[in-house]
């Protein structure tokens, strides 16, 4: 068992996904299924269902009509999208849950949702395809920090610190005190939560995106690699010019965007953050 499985082994709270969840994917991944079959499983559980019609009617999805039915949301968004919608939000709801003493939660929350923007905006302008998919990516492509956290704060902390101090990439301190990174701690808990293994892939491999192995994971990769640069120059109160420098020249022909993209994908990112902060985390200060 890697150092990354056994830290997943220690937490609790974030072990396990809600069982609508699974039952969402059982769905998704039979062949014979239908929108009908899918719809029936949403419907089944009410605060499912009021949380992906929020979702679905705000103004992030901006659809010209309402939607009151479950039928028709998955009718008019297709079982795909609302399999990335239904996972987002039971994430969401998960970490309500989580608090380690530690770290700001606030803070957390705040810019996963970020990355979870700049990856759907950039997903979109490299026209990727299914672009909730890459919105949850962005969501959880820095939750191996809450379980490291949670488990082992002393040394997630430290490492934080020697990072800074010696000026050295934080997975690399990560690596030196504890055998693992946060891309390999957030893998296994994906892992864990029996998620597709693409997006496995390219939470692991967002450090280096061209070790990932799975077909399409190095083009998520690099985008989860593009938005985790992106949301630290901008806690840095770095301008969009300067995070260009710090961007890897091999990230731009992996994740199909070019530096002239990055000035409006961020633009467009800080404009949904506030709403889309509400959408999935009400009771968050921001």
């Amino acid at each position: 068992m890697s150092a990354a499985q056994k830290m997943v082994e220690g937490i609790q709270q974030l072990t396990a996904l809600p069982a609508v969840y699974h039952r969402v994917r059982q769905v998704l991944d039979d062949p014979d299924s239908s929108i009908s079959d899918l719809a029936k499983v949403v419907a089944a559980d009410a605060a499912l269902t009021v949380r992906l019609l929020h979702v679905v009617n705000s103004v992030y999805f901006g659809l010209m009509s309402r939607v009151d039915t479950v039928t028709r949301a998955v009718s008019m968004l297709g079982m795909q999208q609302v399999h990335d919608i239904v996972l987002a939000t039971s994430v969401a709801t998960m970490f309500k849950g989580m608090s380690p003493a530690s770290m700001n939660m606030t803070r957390f929350w705040s810019n996963s949702v970020m990355r979870a923007l700049i990856a759907r905006t950039a997903a979109d302008m490299a026209r990727a395809g299914d672009t909730e998919r890459y919105f949850v990516a962005g969501l959880l492509a820095d939750i191996g920090h809450l379980a490291m956290y949670q488990v082992k704060p002393e040394l997630a902390e430290q490492a934080q610190r020697d990072a800074i101090q010696n000026g050295t990439p934080l997975d690399a301190a990560e690596r030196a005190l504890m055998d693992c990174d946060y891309a390999e701690v957030g893998a296994a808990l994906a892992q864990r939560w029996q998620l597709p293994a693409r997006l496995a892939e390219a939470i692991g491999a967002q450090i280096r995106p061209t070790t990932a192995q799975i077909e399409g994971a190095k083009r998520d990769a690099a985008i989860l690699n593009l938005a985790r640069v992106v949301v630290d120059g901008m806690e840095g109160k770095m301008e969009t010019e300067a995070i260009l420098g710090l961007i890897d020249d091999e990230t731009w022909p992996l994740s199909g965007l070019k530096p002239v993209d990055l000035a409006p994908v961020r633009t467009i990112a800080e404009m949904n953050h506030s709403e889309v902060v509400t959408l999935f985390f009400p009771n968050l200060a921001h």
